[in-house]
């Protein structure tokens, strides 16, 4: 009996994350787009490793946001090479996989070659812009080497709340100013007064550690543990547990010319639904409504609009 309720708790959260859905009623106002419709940049969005998190799949809400604010939203679906990527100002990669889809079992190698991760290093260096976000393992490690090639530290793992009923229920992690674990920064504080963001939420990722020419903007406290697990939400008495306080979510640096932007968790910057009571999860969020303003300053600092 009690084996068999393990697999419950354990599996659940894996069919949960199958039903999600992208809310296509999710339509934030925008009260001062960036740019004329079709006029602004062109941003790329990863398609091309096996991604979770396409244009037109779960980052719809996403690459639609972006668009009403003049961007234009483009799929990369190749390999990564400088001269494309020059076509481009931006490139969001997000929730990256090398072929093992669906074997979330470590190890967990990484979606990019080496060559791939020297053109985008060299793209960055020389001005490109890069948002790179990699959820929960086995993900975290998929983009890890990249990661690595602008000194940020992925972790393989899953963080959760101490204080919570972890192991049964998937709490959004909240970040705000008032407990400084939303560090306030230009990103935080937008273009003015009216896009200043007070508080975030997640909804299940990895912690990672940044360089220290880097600026944090999510920062876990002493509560947050992370579990480093052999399989995909398999947790049992010989998982690793860390304690995160001081790590982070999201941090950004500049890199030569350019610039980078990471985060460890992708549903925040969508909108979904999961599960048969339809959840809401991610921008759409009653706990998450300053969501979709975090990623317009994002973009606007890669693009150049907060300098």
């Amino acid at each position: 009996m009690k084996t068999l309720f393990l697999l419950i708790v354990f599996i659940l959260p894996g069919l949960l994350f199958s039903q999600q859905i992208t809310d296509t009623t999710y339509n934030p106002i925008i009260q001062n787009p960036e740019y004329e419709l079709g006029k602004g940049p062109v941003i790329f969005i990863d398609e091309g490793h096996n991604n979770l998190n396409t244009k037109n799949g779960r980052y719809k809400p996403f690459s639609n946001l972006l668009e009403r604010d003049g961007y234009n939203v483009i799929e990369y679906k190749g390999v990564f090479n400088e001269n494309e990527l020059a076509k481009g100002k931006i490139l969001v990669i997000s929730n990256a996989l090398n072929e093992n889809v669906e074997d979330w079992v470590i190890p967990n190698p990484s979606a990019f070659t080496k060559s791939e991760i020297d053109e985008i290093r060299q793209w960055v260096f020389n001005g490109g812009n890069l948002f790179l976000i990699a959820d929960h393992m086995p993900i975290a490690d998929a983009s890890k080497d990249l990661a690595k090639a602008f000194e940020f530290e992925f972790t393989n793992g899953f963080v959760f709340d101490s204080r919570t009923e972890w192991s049964v229920s998937r709490e959004p992690a909240i970040f705000n100013l008032k407990e400084k674990t939303l560090i306030e920064s230009i990103i935080t504080k937008g273009r003015d007064s009216t896009e200043s963001v007070e508080q975030i939420a997640s909804f299940t990722g990895q912690g990672f550690k940044i360089p220290g020419d880097a600026t944090p903007v999510l920062v876990f406290d002493e509560n947050y543990i992370n579990l480093m697990p052999d399989t995909a939400w398999v947790f049992d008495e010989k998982t690793t547990i860390i304690n995160v306080k001081g790590w982070s979510q999201g941090a950004y640096k500049k890199y030569g010319k350019g610039k980078i932007v990471a985060f460890g968790e992708a549903g925040m910057f969508t909108a979904q639904i999961a599960g048969p009571e339809k959840i809401k999860m991610g921008m759409n969020s009653e706990v998450a409504l300053e969501n979709h303003q975090l990623l317009l300053n994002i973009i606007h600092w890669l693009d150049g609009k907060l300098d």
